[in-house]
Formats: structure tokens, C-alpha cells, sequence
């Protein structure tokens, strides 16, 4: 596991050579609104640190697994959710994850297919 992968898009992102809408930065972390939203706020959340799936993370990866989650809820207050939200980190092929730079989606507000 290098710190970066001149070929992943995240990385690029990270790098500044792709433009994104950030909703967070600092030292460790990027979030980066969803450029295909499933719901009215969808952001990302992945480490400036090139991981490429969950499945790779060792014990020395606890406290940055932990800033991702801290996140989730300072960013869905600050983006005006209150009335909950979902994440989801896809691991794997067989877990249906596209982009292989370890990322979590944050993902909150009315969805206009969702009941009660």
C-alpha cells in the first residue's frame, strides 16, 4: 500500500488534478460531494492515504477509521441533516465497490421514494 496511486481518481482528486465540490479537509481526510447522488446529500468521505478497500485496513488504521465516522455526523449537521442519515463503505468486488481507493458514503436527507 503506497500513500498514492498516480492512477486512481480519488487520488487525482486528492492531488487537485480533478476538480470536486469539497464539503471537508484536513490533514488526513476528504469529503467531496457525490457527483451521482442518490439522495438529496451524498457525500464521500475517503483518506488522503491511498487504502484501496476496507478489507486492507490493519490495526494501525484505527484512529483514521474512527476520523471517518466522526465525520458522518458533523458533516450531515453541517449540510442541514437532522433527521438522519445512512453510510456505506463498499468492500470488494463482490461488494460492489467501483472506485478501489477506500472511500465512505455519507448519505442523508427526503428521498422521494422513501416511505414514512
Amino acid at each position: 500500500m503506497s500513500d498514492h496511486d498516480p492512477n486512481c481518481i480519488f487520488c487525482k482528486i486528492i492531488a487537485g488534478q480533478i476538480p470536486s465540490r469539497k464539503a471537508y479537509e484536513d490533514e488526513h481526510l476528504l469529503s467531496f460531494h457525490d457527483i451521482n447522488p442518490w439522495a438529496p446529500v451524498h457525500v464521500l468521505v475517503i483518506p488522503k492515504r491511498h487504502i484501496a478497500t476496507l478489507a486492507d485496513i490493519g490495526p494501525g488504521d484505527q484512529e483514521l477509521m474512527g476520523r471517518m465516522l466522526a465525520l458522518a455526523p458533523r458533516l450531515m449537521r453541517e449540510l442541514g441533516v437532522d433527521n438522519g442519515f445512512r453510510t456505506l463503505i463498499n468492500t470488494g468486488k463482490d461488494g460492489m465497490q467501483e472506485v478501489y481507493h477506500l472511500h465512505m458514503h455519507v448519505i442523508g436527507g427526503p428521498r422521494p421514494w422513501a416511505k414514512g
